[in-house]
């Protein structure tokens, strides 16, 4: 089968025929077991991410319904009745390799990073078809609670990352003329992202535009002073006095394997956090002594 949630969350068969998984408890049920697929997540944090703080009187047996229903779901989709298992004291959600869009899309984009520095070029396509794996915001339309939505942030962010070292790859290559245009679009969609101005202000001064990149940088310091009261960072301010000076500009913006290094730091980190506060709500939850789950 197929799950996709880079976009809509969306189930097919083995055939791509779609699978039709109703009722928003349902929907964010599977949701959960996704993000966390592998994983035993505790009946106590499905019910919280279900009902929040005000779960029915009988929500452990209300969970179980649901769980029942998707078994059908997700069973009807695979032919196999044994994808979601009880594992005390939750519920675990198995996948095989590359059914879940967001594996494919996490695979793809590490195997252009670790290339992009010294062959941009092939990079760039490796790129293009992880991003294009993409149909809309991580989880879109689905009731997200705290699991799917921390997930559905951290994915988002992935893909803009991704779409950083696809620009930067591109200068790198030498094919600032064919990223202008989704640079401007990109920019404007997330005009707080200075990285993307940066990047857009580099390809238009390399492209002969040298005013229209000082712009770049006017727009930006506005929209910047306007939201959060502050002016631009070191690195777009270097890039600026770069561009007015035709002096060499500052190597952060298309150095690629300086980037991959930060960020896989950065995503360390981050994940060693995420899974410290898993843990200890996990732990939480289960001091409850909520009822076992039930086959």
């Amino acid at each position: 089968m197929r799950l996709h949630i880079l976009g809509p969350l969306e189930v097919q068969d083995d055939r791509g025929a779609p699978v039709e998984i109703t009722g928003v408890k349902r929907r964010a049920l599977l949701a959960t077991l996704v993000v966390r697929a592998g994983r035993t997540v505790s009946a106590g944090r499905l019910i919280t991410e279900l009902w929040g703080e005000h779960p029915p009187a009988n929500a452990a047996n209300a969970l179980q319904a649901q769980m029942r229903r998707l078994r059908r779901s997700i069973e009807a989709a695979c032919g196999e009745p044994d994808r979601i298992v009880t594992r005390p004291p939750g519920y675990a959600l198995t996948l095989r390799a590359g059914e879940c869009d967001a594996t494919r899309f996490a695979e793809q984009a590490a195997a252009a990073r670790t290339i992009a520095a010294g062959e941009p070029a092939r990079a760039i396509p490796l790129l293009r078809t992880a991003l294009a794996l993409w149909r809309g915001p991580a989880l879109e339309g689905c009731a997200l609670g705290d699991v799917c939505a921390a997930e559905a942030a951290a994915l988002d962010e992935h893909r803009l990352t991704a779409l950083e070292t696809l620009f930067a790859a591109s200068l790198r290559a030498g094919r600032h003329h064919e990223v202008i245009g989704e640079l401007e679009t990109t920019s404007a969609a997330y005009p707080l992202r200075e990285r993307f101005h940066d990047q857009l202000m580099v390809a238009l001064d390399r492209s002969g535009r040298r005013s229209d990149a000082l712009a770049v940088y006017d727009r930006a310091r506005r929209r910047l002073l306007a939201d959060l009261g502050v002016e631009p960072g070191p690195a777009l301010r270097a890039r600026m006095r770069s561009i007015m000076t035709n002096e060499p500009g500052p190597v952060a913006a298309d150095d690629v394997a300086h980037e991959s290094a930060e960020l896989s730091r950065e995503l360390a980190e981050l994940q060693r956090r995420m899974d410290t506060l898993a843990s200890r709500q996990e732990a939480l939850l289960a001091s409850l002594r909520l009822p076992a789950p039930r086959n």
